[in-house]
């Protein structure tokens, strides 16, 4: 047993620690929304039970006919939620007209039922609660009134109290529902970032390297060294191969970084992108300036752009010259990428490419556009902004 720290006081300590965690305990259950809504029920319940079962004397009818309002409430609950708020309502009311100055505690039995009609009350806006009460208090004061017995207005304050706590409960018990369904949207919309990342990092990674196989393989038939053709087809593949690998692992843990390769650098749009053009005979110029002001994510985005129009003139363009362009104009960076092909498409179609760059050019706040170039072929422009410096 350890020591005492401070004798005499050990039991002192464990209790405490135990109010502590039966506190702790107690704040748990309390945040959630229908647990409250069961204990006030509980409450409420009690309350009425224990009014109108103890009132004696002093209400405008034999107070036998009070205790109708228990098996009717509890009658009610079988009932569909629209009908049970008029029960409890109509219930309300006529607790607060039968009662008097002699039996004001009727009051609390009038609040109790009104709290359980609004809280019950389907409508966004329940009133039937509210309108019942204070048809009763009404008819209590004017029963009061006529009686000679003087101003009666406490079914008044005993109604409102019960119709303020009953809207302070919905109002608390949306919010929490709110918050949580909040919680659950930013949920979803991180999941779809990811699986849209994943998506677009598959298409441009991937898909460049199966395009650079296919175009190495069909310029492998014409060349007099079919072995190298075979030996960079074997290279690409064995890269698309890793970084799928890294994609699915991303897929079965989330967690996990989706980065695929080594960050790209600028001149690798010369070194790497533009080379299997070149190897279907496409002179391709890449002129890219040396300062362009572009953090990392700005140069990842520049790089995969880039991929992804040259990857298109390769497939479609039937182009024999390509040109790059990247320089810095103002606080931007313009990104051309031009070929003298057949032009783009007359009916333009949003392929899974074009998508990416559009995606990837909004992530960074800049813009883009898809035209015919004059002369003939195609020009992709994209504007992304730089670094403050």
């Amino acid at each position: 047993m350890p020591a005492d720290p401070v004798p005499g006081y050990w039991p002192v300590f464990r209790l405490v620690a135990e109010t502590v965690r039966v506190t702790t305990g107690i704040r748990e259950r309390l945040r959630d929304p229908e647990r409250v809504r069961r204990l006030a029920y509980a409450a409420v319940v009690l309350i009425i039970a224990a009014v109108v079962t103890t009132v004696e004397d002093g209400v405008s009818v034999p107070s036998g006919w009070a205790w109708l309002v228990l098996p009717v409430g509890l009658g009610a609950t079988a009932l569909r939620p629209r009908y049970r708020t008029l029960v409890f309502a109509v219930c309300a009311g006529f607790v607060a007209i039968v009662s008097t100055g002699e039996s004001v505690q009727l009051g609390l039995a009038a609040a109790g039922l009104v709290f359980v009609s609004v809280c019950e009350d389907p409508a966004r806006h329940p009133w039937l609660g509210w309108v019942g009460g204070l048809v009763g208090a009404a008819g209590a004061l004017t029963t009061a009134l006529y009686n000679g017995r003087g101003l009666y207005e406490q079914p008044f304050f005993f109604v409102t109290a019960g119709y303020l706590l009953a809207i302070l409960l919905r109002s608390w018990s949306r919010g929490h529902a709110l918050t949580r369904e909040t919680d659950d949207l930013r949920g979803q919309a991180a999941w779809l970032e990811q699986r849209t990342n994943l998506a677009r990092e598959l298409h441009d990674v991937v898909g460049h390297h199966v395009t650079a196989m296919v175009v190495q393989a069909e310029a492998g038939q014409l060349s007099d060294d079919p072995g190298a053709a075979l030996r960079a087809i074997a290279g690409s593949g064995r890269t698309a191969l890793s970084e799928l690998d890294t994609l699915v692992v991303h897929l079965r843990d989330p967690d996990a970084s989706i980065a695929v390769s080594a960050p790209p650098r600028l001149s690798d749009i010369d070194e790497l992108l533009a080379q299997p053009l070149r190897q279907q005979g496409v002179t391709v110029r890449v002129q890219l300036d040396p300062e362009p002001g572009l953090d990392e994510i700005g140069v990842l985005t520049a790089y995969r752009i880039a991929q992804e129009a040259l990857t298109n003139i390769a497939r479609h363009a039937k182009a024999t010259s390509a040109w790059v362009e990247l320089v810095r104009v103002g606080d931007h960076v313009r990104l051309r990428i031009s070929d003298d092909g057949i032009g783009p498409p007359r009916v333009p179609t949003s392929g899974s490419g074009l998508l990416g760059i559009g995606e990837r050019v909004s992530a960074r706040g800049g813009s883009w556009e898809l035209g015919q170039r004059p002369g003939g072929g195609t020009v992709v422009q994209v504007n992304l902004p730089v670094v403050n410096t």
